[in-house]
């Protein structure tokens, strides 16, 4: 029987399996072209490219964050008009240590699919374990039978973000970087700070030097302190776009700690209405 990932996957693992759903996130938020040109150099064989700002996210209209989710039925749609089946193991992998490829596996979990794994460590893994570099177009396959199933994750909006301040019902955690998170760097958004009373979890302190997660058991202990007495069920996790917040829940996950919700519109869509408060400061919960 076919093993079946839902977190992550290793480059080893990758070559035997038979008959994945392989699929290239890679992106630059600074160059979009960037992933793009990546995948036409070189990608993992019978993999196809999904580009974050085109495939990953619906059109923003300077409200509704950066990297607005898509609908959910028409993405759905579109896996199964690019071959995906039901019950079909997908990996995604980028060039960014999962920071994209997350977003992916997040969403797969949002239409109800939970055999999706990250690539661990990404192309750089596959390369170093001597993994084939393919450089031809995207493979032709037949339309599959992939549909849309319950959520297997959760998400909040804006209103229950700013209810949330009052209620105190849930933990936020923010995963951007620390310079960000407190308001002395601010190059993506027009406003800098963050959500009044967020942690800080910047993403890639779930990574090692050479970009595969930490352990399991690594990243559990950490996280439980993070979290201190909070049930992971009930921490909504952010980024500034609703992009690397999903490289914490895949952590998490990782570790056992599933079941977190997402904020997709994140800080970009927070900080968009002047009426929502903002804070800055010192970086409480830093890991």
């Amino acid at each position: 029987m076919t093993a079946r990932y839902t977190t992550l996957i290793s480059a080893d693992a990758l070559r035997q399996l038979p008959d994945a759903f392989i699929v290239d996130c890679s992106h630059d938020l600074s160059n979009p072209q960037a992933g793009r040109d990546a995948y036409a150099a070189g990608h993992i064989p019978g993999a196809i490219f999904l580009h974050l700002d085109e495939d990953l996210s619906a059109s923003p209209t300077g409200r509704n964050g950066r990297h607005p989710l898509p609908d959910a039925d028409a993405f759905a749609r579109r896996l199964a008009d690019l071959g995906l089946r039901q019950e079909q193991q997908v990996v995604a992998y980028d060039r960014s240590g999962g920071a994209f490829a997350a977003r992916l596996w997040w969403m797969l979990r949002w239409l109800g699919h939970d055999a999706v794994a990250v690539l661990d460590g990404g192309w750089q893994a596959w390369m170093a374990a001597g993994g084939a570099r393919d450089t031809s177009a995207p493979p032709q396959r037949a339309r599959g039978n992939f549909q849309r199933r319950p959520a297997l994750v959760g998400t909040v909006s804006a209103h229950g973000v700013l209810d949330n301040l009052q209620s105190g019902k849930h933990l936020v955690v923010d995963a951007r970087a620390p310079e960000r998170y407190s308001g002395e760097i601010e190059d993506r958004d027009p406003v800098a700070g963050h959500i009044p009373g967020a942690k800080n979890r910047f993403f890639q302190t779930n990574l090692l030097p050479d970009g595969t997660f930490k352990s399991a058991q690594q990243l559990r202990t950490e996280y439980t302190a993070l979290l201190e007495d909070w049930d992971p069920r009930d921490v909504i996790h952010h980024c500034g776009s609703g992009v690397t917040g999903c490289h914490n829940l895949l952590a998490l996950a990782h570790a056992g700690l599933d079941g977190g919700l997402l904020y997709p519109g994140s800080w970009s869509e927070w900080c968009a209405d002047p009426s929502r408060p903002v804070a800055t400061g010192a970086v409480p919960g830093k890991a």
